[in-house]
């Protein structure tokens, strides 16, 4: 075999390793573009526009939140919540803000109870975000009212969103359909 011939051969297979390398850079994208949707824009801009940056945070997620050991409410739990989300919302009428920062402090307690460590905020959001991609800017939403609120900045109808997004994501973490006041009567 000619020294040309080996050099060709050896640029072919290189050529072909770097198609297959980038078509797989491209899936992984593509993949973490469809399942965290709106989370990956925003890492995305938080990362000032770098994507190869962004995926190496949400596969750090993934892999952080794979070693956690994330587990379903019994039955038992999951009634004790959704009676005190009852609640909740029934106080919400009364008193909205005591009821959006009530709905907080319970939807980081069922996130405890399933396994979610509960360090800081942010954190909790990134772990969430591995599970629940579409539920977490809800999240973020509702929490950013809920901190407003702490210090007076918030409407009511920014409470009664921050409920609704609370109560999304409540759902979520106890596996189930909340019943809403109004559907009770």
């Amino acid at each position: 075999m000619s020294t040309e011939l080996t050099v060709i051969i050896a640029l072919v297979v290189c050529a072909i390793i770097l198609v297959a390398a980038l078509i797989a850079e491209r899936r992984k994208i593509r993949r973490l573009r469809i399942k965290y949707g709106p989370e990956y824009k925003r890492i995305v801009e938080q990362e000032h526009g770098k994507t190869r940056r962004a995926d190496t945070i949400l596969e750090a997620r993934e892999k952080r939140v794979q070693r956690l050991k994330i587990r379903h409410l019994t039955a038992s739990e999951c009634d004790r919540f959704a009676n005190q989300w009852r609640l909740i919302q029934e106080e919400f009428v009364d008193s909205p803000t005591a009821a959006v920062t009530r709905a907080d402090s319970l939807v980081t307690e069922a996130l405890a109870a399933r396994g979610y460590p509960m360090s800081d905020f942010e954190q909790r959001a990134a772990d969430i975000s591995v599970d629940h991609p579409q539920l977490v800017t809800d999240y973020r939403v509702a929490h950013d009212i809920s901190e407003r609120d702490r210090v007076g900045h918030a409407t009511t109808e920014e409470l009664r969103r921050a409920m609704q997004h609370y109560r999304s994501l409540f759902e979520q973490v106890l596996e189930s359909h909340v019943v809403h006041p109004a559907e009770v009567r």
